[in-house]
């Protein structure tokens, strides 16, 4: 465990790369009990478990990435596809007996309940960043899932890693709902979680299409932005539907989807009084 923050980029990424990153517990469940029933298995029906699991999808791409074959020239951006490329009998060997949240957390408990509320938001965040996907007929929905799966990977990992300091950096946000978070990132870790993610995306190999659809300097892209905009809105709705925040959100989403606010409202659920979107509202959960 980090108590105290490195003092660069550097060395964020240089431990980051030598670290065993965990899963949650329910997916080492769910692939023992597929394992047990391989023959009945398929990269579909896998492919579901681990997208529940940011950590496990990270650990997916990143395996495929260092086993890359040389003649290999293209990119494997969804989970589906990496699955199958693997194969099953590889996947379910070398995908065992795998690290747990839980056990690494069990003394620090705010930073379980943190940990899995920022996987719960990422979770929302893939299943808005579906539901636009379909509606602007994007050429890969699962690449935009993914994407926004992914796109606080960082986040959660410093959750697992550094649990004293991301529940002070938590603490302040709470506090203060006025500061930036890129500013308090920098004040506690030495550096924003934006900069260690596209550097651990470029040192893990991460197909660049991801990584491209994870930074927010692409925002001006259709694609990135509909990434940005579901996290932005998974963020904001977890502080409360009375977030200041969201209105921006609603106005940036209807221009995005060509849609009026009123549209906007409807598709996320929260056109009646005391209405609040559920994972239902957006369809089911990200496969």
């Amino acid at each position: 465990m980090i108590d105290k923050p490195f003092p660069d980029l550097d060395a964020w990424v240089a431990f980051f790369n030598q670290a065993s990153i965990p899963v949650l517990r329910h997916t080492e469940q769910r692939l023992s009990e597929l394992r047990a029933n391989a023959n009945q298995s398929n990269a579909r029906v896998i492919s579901s478990v681990i997208l529940h699991d940011p950590l496990m999808t990270l650990r997916v791409l990143a395996y495929i990435e260092a086993k890359r074959n040389k003649n290999r020239d293209t990119d494997i951006t969804t989970i589906e596809r990496a699955l199958m490329m693997i194969g099953m009998e590889p996947f379910f060997r070398d995908f065992q007996e795998l690290p747990l949240i839980e056990d690494q957390l069990k003394p620090h408990p705010r930073a379980l309940l943190g940990l899995l509320k920022t996987i719960n938001r990422a979770r929302k965040a893939a299943l808005w960043a579906r539901d636009w996907a379909i509606y602007r007929h994007d050429l890969d929905v699962d690449e935009v899932i993914v994407a926004t799966l992914l796109y606080d990977f960082v986040e959660i990992l410093m959750w697992c890693f550094a649990p004293k300091l991301t529940v002070q950096v938590a603490e302040r946000l709470q506090a203060d709902r006025t500061l930036r978070s890129v500013a308090v990132q920098t004040e506690v870790f030495n550096v924003p979680l934006h900069q260690i993610k596209l550097a651990l995306a470029q040192s893990w190999r991460l197909p660049e299409l991801l990584t491209t659809l994870m930074n927010h300097d692409n925002d001006d892209h259709p694609r990135a932005r509909n990434v940005k905009l579901a996290v932005d809105l998974a963020r904001h709705s977890a502080n409360g539907w009375d977030d200041a925040a969201l209105p921006d959100d609603y106005k940036a989403i209807g221009e995005l989807l060509h849609l009026s606010e009123e549209a906007v409202m409807r598709r996320l659920g929260l056109d009646k009084p005391d209405a609040a979107p559920t994972a239902e509202t957006t369809g089911s959960q990200p496969q």
